[in-house]
């Protein structure tokens, strides 16, 4: 599981991908995240703006797990 550290209270899913390099662009991610392949928190996730806090996983088919710290 890769870990990742955000600084500030919240990042937002699409910008998440691109930071971990799962999503090469914007629209790569939304489109990631619109064929159901990106799950927060065990929970198929279909919004590109939805805030991820430390403490949430992330789990990208074809990638891994990403844990937010």
């Amino acid at each position: 599981m890769e870990e990742i550290k955000v600084n500030d209270e919240y990042i937002k899913l699409g910008q998440l991908l691109k930071l971990a390099g799962a999503a090469d662009s914007g629209v790569h991610a939304k489109i990631l995240i619109l064929n159901g392949e990106v799950k927060v928190n065990n929970e198929v996730e279909t919004r590109r703006g939805k805030k991820i806090h430390p403490g949430d996983i992330i789990n990208i088919n074809g990638y891994g797990e990403i844990k937010i710290i």
